[in-house]
């Protein structure tokens, strides 16, 4: 049986970044203020590790998106399918990615996707034209992350 699995992410604003993603893939962030309203309630949880982000309770340092038609648990508002987790981190970024994300137009339509990503806040780096093997652009997220759009 194959495993699932979550692709996470360091961020230095978790809440952010996990907006501008969930805009770019057209996914859903997700939302865990009920499980925080809980926790809250219960006293397992300070309110020194929660942030109202969009006027929603969330952790604070951690936010997730998950596909829009993939299963979820009603409480916590996490995904039982495609999901990123973006988790934030003292240090910033100092490097090349070494994994990255593909993102893919529909036939034709990568000028539109490209400009669509620069309106969310995303940066051109570089045109890639490898003629009848593909044509893309390498883009930088809000926080200098690397990814393709093709």
């Amino acid at each position: 049986m194959a495993l699932g699995w979550k692709l996470v992410i360091d961020s230095t604003n978790a809440a952010v970044l996990a907006d501008f993603w969930a805009a770019a893939l057209e996914y859903e962030v997700e939302d865990p203020s009920a499980l925080v309203e809980q926790l809250l309630a219960a006293g397992h949880l300070g309110a020194d590790a929660v942030l109202e982000h969009r006027g929603r309770k969330t952790f604070r340092g951690y936010a997730a998106i998950r596909h829009p038609e993939d299963p979820f648990d009603r409480t916590s508002g996490v995904g039982h399918g495609r999901r990123l987790l973006f988790q934030d981190v003292p240090e910033g970024k100092s490097g090349k990615n070494r994994l990255h994300i593909d993102v893919h137009s529909e036939p034709g339509g990568l000028d539109k996707l490209v400009a669509r990503l620069e309106e969310l806040g995303a940066t051109r780096i570089r045109e890639v034209d490898k003629g009848p093997a593909g044509h893309w652009w390498i883009m930088q997220d809000p926080e200098g992350n690397e990814f393709c759009a093709a």
